[in-house]
């Protein structure tokens, strides 16, 4: 079967490194982003040295509309979808809970949860027997935070991924009799950019000796794990998570 892999968010940090190991293992990719092009092209570039067939498509994924043109752009150039990689996501600034506002609640719930339904629900009608696919797999990015709660600094980023989790478990059951597995990743500390994006971007020097490992993870660890999830090596797993947090 020929393997067609969609990794959103994948101009930088785990998405970006999901995409060339996904690549190196002969995956045809979609490259998605939202704004950066210039690094989104980058990775195209490192992925066609495999030898694979590569696209790069603009698009927020939270936005429906966009989403179907998203599906239907890889449909109509690569062909449809047996792999998906949720990994879209943003983290704003550190905060407590007391000083949150709707505005900003719902901006990131639609970033990081209303994207992940949306990408399924495009997916599934690909993937699904019933819609007559062939089958396929999902991995949802999630992250640790959504088993500790991120008290003091990202409770809302560590609420949207626990909403992750359990459309994660759900959606696994739902479609296991279609011939799709969806299991999910949960990073803890790993070494991106998206630190920067919270206000500090040296926090995992400050944080890493909380970790039992004494250190932040890599972008390749976490492609590692969902690379895992979508080979055949992992052909009876389904709602299933991977903590790739070095023992959070």
């Amino acid at each position: 079967m020929k393997k067609i892999a969609l990794v959103t968010g994948s101009s930088r940090g785990i998405g970006a490194a999901t995409a060339i190991l996904l690549a190196e293992k002969g995956f045809d990719i979609c490259i998605n982003y939202k704004n950066n092009s210039l690094a989104a092209n980058e990775i195209l570039r490192r992925t066609k040295k495999f030898g694979i067939k590569c696209i790069a498509v603009k698009a927020d994924v939270s936005n429906e509309t966009q989403v179907i043109n998203l599906f239907e752009t890889i449909d109509q150039q690569l062909g449809p979808v047996t792999a998906l990689v949720n990994n879209a996501g943003i983290l704003l600034p550190q905060s407590k809970l007391v000083n949150l506002n709707a505005k900003r609640i719902n901006t990131l719930l639609t970033g990081n949860v209303t994207s992940y339904f949306l990408c399924c629900q495009q997916a599934v009608k690909r993937m699904s027997t019933e819609f007559l696919g062939v089958g396929g797999a999902i991995v949802n990015v999630s992250s640790i935070a959504a088993r500790t709660g991120s008290p003091g600094e990202y409770i809302d980023y560590a609420a949207s991924k626990g909403a992750v989790d359990t459309l994660t478990k759900g959606l696994s059951v739902e479609v296991a009799s279609e011939g799709i597995r969806v299991n999910g990743v949960r990073p803890g500390f790993i070494k991106t950019e998206m630190h920067a994006d919270g206000g500090e971007p040296g926090r995992i020097d400050r944080i890493k000796n909380n970790v039992p490992m004494q250190r932040g993870g890599e972008t390749f660890e976490v492609a590692s794990a969902v690379a895992w999830l979508l080979s055949d090596a992992a052909s009876y797993v389904t709602g299933t998570f991977i903590n790739v947090a070095g023992g959070r």
